[in-house]
Formats: structure tokens, sequence, C-alpha cells
């Protein structure tokens, strides 16, 4: 499940007014809710590490501290690249917090798999191979040109749409200071239309958790 910061305090506190008391333990990358009737909550950091400096003594305690800590954290604004790509569509854009500061959303026909066979099938093929170069193409040049430029100024690039697209621009040189500051989860998003892009500060900004149950 998936929590947004902005619920992520009030849901900690259900989390120990359902199953008692809770004992926390913190780390850069996880914070661990354990509760007395033997639940717990995995809390996923997003955009890790989480400062342990912000987590008094060392790192075990109270409830209260370690989610304080991890809900600053969650709710610190980023600026934050976001790439989307998939056969036939990408979109690339600049968030300050939520706000879309900056984008680019393009399309390419690609066309579908032929059920055709003999030397029809094979033209079809190349053909769509050489559309589904083209668009990775103009992918990656948006890429460069939206993103690459900023990419200093980003504490992290999120990636989405399709994973086979996506890892057909790693060979990409100009590319690699955004895969460099790669974070959070793959967003497995729809064709990236404009609509897509500013909604996905809601998936990459919501923290994941796992609850667990009492063994038994």
């Amino acid at each position: 499940m998936t929590v947004a910061p902005e619920r992520l305090a009030g849901w900690i506190r259900g989390f120990a007014e359902r199953h008692g008391a809770v004992e926390a333990t913190s780390g850069p990358d996880l914070v661990r809710f354990a509760a007395a009737d033997g639940s717990a909550a995995e809390c996923h950091v997003p955009f890790p590490p989480l400062d342990l400096r912000d987590v008094p003594g060392d790192g075990a305690g109270g409830q209260e501290d370690a989610a304080g800590a991890l809900v600053a954290h969650a709710r610190r604004s980023r600026t934050v690249g976001v790439l989307l790509v998939r056969l036939g569509g990408y979109a690339a854009g600049v968030f300050e917090g939520e706000r879309l500061v900056t984008s680019k959303v393009g399309s390419r026909l690609v066309h579908g798999r032929s059920a055709a066979g003999g030397w029809s099938q094979q033209r079809f093929a190349r053909r769509r191979e050489k559309q589904s170069s083209e668009a990775l193409a103009a992918a990656a040049d948006v890429a460069a040109r939206v993103l690459v430029p900023r990419a200093e100024g980003l504490d992290a690039v999120v990636l989405g749409g399709d994973r086979r697209a996506v890892e057909e621009l790693r060979g990409d040189r100009r590319l690699a200071p955004l895969f460099a500051l790669e974070a959070g989860a793959f967003l497995a998003v729809p064709d990236p239309k404009l609509a897509v892009l500013e909604g996905t500060p809601a998936l990459f900004r919501a923290v994941r958790i796992r609850v667990l149950d009492p063994e038994g």
C-alpha cells in the first residue's frame, strides 16, 4: 500500500491505536514500527537515505520520534525530474514540490505487431523497428533538452512508462547524468500524456508501506 506524506502521521497513529504500543527501528531506507500484538509496519523511505540525525538516540526508540523524522523527510520539498517513455509516447518534466515548472510531451507513430506472414511481415517488422528507433530517439532528445540542462539542480530523477523502452535509452551518453540520479519506484503509467505527467507527484511522493500480521 502507499500513503501520501500528508496522511502519513495519521496513518502511523492509527496503526498504534489498532495494534498497541509501538517500538520503532530506523534505518536509512526503512522505518519499522513493531506493535505489541506482533504486527509490524515497514515504511520504505522515499528518496533515501533518511537522515538518522533526525532520529534521537541510536535509531531505536519511540514511535513519535521515528514517525516525526520520517514524515518530515517525506514532506520535504524536492526538485525532481520525471521521464516517462513508451513506444510512441514520451514525457519529460521538472517538479518543484508538486508543481510542474517545465515539461515537454510528445508522440511518434509506432504500428502494432502484424499477424501476416512471409515477406509482407518482414517488411512490416523492418518498418516497425525503424519507427520504434525514431520514437526512442525523439524521447532521448526531449530528455536531453528538458532535463539534462537542469540535472545539477535536481534532487532525483524518477522513471516510468515501459521498462524496456526506458532501458533502451541507457546507452545514450547524453542522459548519463539523469540515470545517475535515478531514485524511487519505477512508475508503471499509461501513455505519457500531460495529464499523466502532472499526476506523477502523487505516485513518487507516496510512502510505500508493508503491513505484516502476527505469526500464527
